[in-house]
């Protein structure tokens, strides 16, 4: 059977894209870079990398913790902080940069944490992101009351897609986690519950993110790091419905937070500190393909 030249540029073609959208990164273990001595970041349980400010890192304390971000350099070292106005940190455990119906860069910061299953809200909370560095910054907050179906649900881990602005939660304690969302449409509304979408392969999720691109997503719990690559024109909840690619961990006594440098070629992890260790930053580089 003869087939056009045409024809068989267009299917190489096409392959070579498909094949391209497919590609998986690979990242390298982590490095240490940086020991933080400040006595305030005990109990770190969120990270994010500013996509304004380069080399800022958001970082913010578990529950109790004072309602305040804090902002450190690539090293560890730190720059200044962000108080939340009129906030209380019942159980800070995640914070995310997305955009909002502006198009401007916002800090989400999720009160989600809830060990024994007994609020029946949690909060997400939203500031502009800097667009300077302060060595201390006062805000009042937006906030948006949220619920889960079926009850109260404790998690760890908050993510907002950059393509459609929507915001993510997994839930922690359950066997099999649980894929949140929030649409972005629903942050200035009423109270709203949170819509169920995906159950994903592994439990005790502490901390994820998405790449400021939309096209990678990570999730991280005690044991592992987890890693998706997003095709062009997915969902998140499609992405994360393929199994995920396990990639390098260094364990950390407790690590709950991670997060992407806006080029994606990067990640960083921190752990809370624990038997009085002091919290170490990891850095895992992408290898080149």
């Amino acid at each position: 059977m003869k087939i056009s030249l045409g024809i068989i540029i267009m299917f190489l073609s096409f392959s070579c894209v498909s094949a391209q959208d497919e590609v998986i990164m690979s990242f390298g273990e982590g490095v240490p870079v940086a020991t933080l001595k400040n006595d305030e970041l005990d109990e770190i349980s969120g990270l994010a990398i500013s996509r304004v400010s380069p080399g800022v890192i958001y970082v913010h304390n578990d529950s109790g913790g004072e309602a305040v971000v804090y902002l450190l350099d690539s090293l560890g070292k730190n720059l200044g902080k962000i108080v939340f106005l009129e906030t209380e940190n019942r159980d800070w455990e995640d914070l995310a940069i997305g955009p909002g119906s502006d198009g401007k860069n916002y800090i989400y910061v999720g009160e989600i944490g809830d060990n024994n299953a007994v609020h029946d809200e949690i909060v997400i909370y939203r500031v502009p992101e800097p667009t300077q560095v302060t060595s201390i910054s006062q805000v009042l907050p937006e906030k948006r009351v949220i619920n889960y179906p079926g009850g109260a649900r404790d998690a760890e881990s908050l993510m907002v897609d950059p393509i459609s602005g929507d915001i993510f939660i997994i839930s922690k304690r359950d066997s099999v986690n649980t894929l949140y969302r929030l649409a972005a449409d629903k942050f200035n509304g009423g109270q709203d519950e949170l819509e169920e979408l995906i159950k994903l392969p592994f439990t005790s999720s502490t901390a994820a993110d998405i790449s400021s691109d939309g096209s990678q997503i990570l999730v991280k719990n005690y044991l592992a790091i987890y890693y998706w690559k997003r095709n062009t024109g997915e969902s998140v909840a499609e992405a994360m419905g393929r199994k995920p690619t396990e990639l390098p961990y260094s364990p950390e006594p407790q690590g709950e937070a991670i997060g992407f440098r806006p080029d994606g070629k990067v990640f960083y992890t921190l752990s809370e500190k624990r038997f009085d260790l002091d919290p170490v930053l990891y850095k895992y580089t992408a290898k080149k393909p």
